[in-house]
């Protein structure tokens, strides 16, 4: 069996869309996933399944979650390994920037475009860095990321690709768990 993350996006924000934690892991529990933890109440889930396709799971997940739920909200599975190389090809490594909160990493369904990837390079932004991959886009927000114009539907919109948000805590976080 392998173990995952599932990253739900918008779930519990602003009253919207909520989804309480026993439940979510009680109907990924009923789906045969296995082994289900959550993190927090922003959609953070580890587990374990049989199935070798991201894709599946995440269709899936989405899916029950649409049935259990009432709504759809997009889905993000990683593999521990590919979670572990995302986090480890950080640029973003000072200590005094992840203290004061300022390293995010936006997760990608699927690579963009090089011609938008390409694009998005010319973009300046005065309180923020990033570097992008075909996996994420890695942020430096100097100012926090609730102030940074560089955001996750910024990203989405530029790169015409699905994506989620989460601060460099909540990785390290989901990286344990998964251990």
């Amino acid at each position: 069996m392998k173990t995952y993350i599932a990253l739900l996006r918008g779930i519990n924000v602003s009253g919207k869309n909520k989804i309480p934690m026993a439940d979510l892991r009680a109907m990924l529990t009923d789906m045969g996933l296995n082994s289900v933890k959550t993190y927090i109440q922003s959609g953070n889930v580890v587990f374990q399944s049989k199935e070798d396709k991201t894709a599946i799971l995440e269709a899936s997940i989405k899916e029950n979650i649409k049935s259990a739920f009432g709504f759809e909200v997009p889905v993000l599975v990683k593999t521990k390994t590919e979670l572990e190389v995302i986090f480890k090809s950080n640029p973003y490594t000072d200590s005094d920037a992840i203290k004061k909160k300022q390293v995010y990493f936006v997760l990608l369904k699927n690579p963009a475009e090089r011609e938008l990837v390409k694009a998005f390079h010319s973009e300046k932004y005065a309180t923020e860095d990033f570097k992008i991959t075909d996996d994420c886009v890695y942020l430096l927000c100097k100012i926090g990321y609730g102030k940074a114009k560089l955001n996750n539907n910024l990203i989405e919109r530029k790169l015409k690709v699905e994506a989620t948000t989460r601060n460099y805590n909540t990785m390290v976080k989901l990286l344990d768990m998964s251990s």
